[in-house]
C-alpha cells in the first residue's frame, strides 16, 4: 500500500511558477510516478511521469514549461511549473504505477490533489 500526499499548490499570476510536492508513504523506488490535472467536468489530462530509471515524460501542452523529478532517498517526487498559464488551473494529483509509467490515468494509487490557479 502506498500513500500520496500533494503539496505545493497555490495562485499565482501568468508567468509565474510553482513547485508541487507529492510525498509518498513507502518506498517508491519501485514505482513509476505520474502526475495528472483535472478541471471540473473534465477527465484527468496527463501532464508529465517520471519513470523508475529517471526517464521523464510530458504532454506536449506542458513540454519545456514543467519539469518532473523524484527524490527516492526522500520518497517524494516533484513537478516544478514555470511559464504558468491561466488554462493550467486545475487539480494537480500525483500517482503510483508498480514497475511502469503511463499516459492514461491507469495507475495504482492516487494522491488528493492540489490545486494550482493560475490568473490572467
Amino acid at each position: 500500500q502506498v500513500q500520496l500526499v500533494e503539496s505545493g499548490g497555490g495562485l499565482v499570476q501568468a508567468g509565474g511558477s510553482l513547485r508541487l510536492s507529492c510525498a509518498a508513504s513507502g518506498r517508491t523506488f519501485s514505482y513509476g510516478m505520474g502526475w495528472f490535472r483535472q478541471t471540473p467536468g473534465n477527465e484527468r489530462e496527463f501532464v508529465a511521469a517520471i519513470s523508475t530509471g529517471g526517464s521523464t515524460f510530458y504532454a506536449d501542452s506542458v513540454q519545456g514549461r514543467f519539469t518532473v523529478s523524484r527524490d527516492n532517498a526522500k520518497a517524494t517526487v516533484y513537478l516544478q511549473l514555470n511559464s504558468l498559464q491561466p488554462e493550467d488551473t486545475a487539480v494537480y494529483y500525483c500517482a503510483a504505477k508498480k514497475f511502469v509509467v503511463v499516459r492514461t490515468p491507469d495507475y495504482d494509487y492516487w494522491g488528493q490533489g492540489t490545486q494550482v490557479t493560475v490568473s490572467s
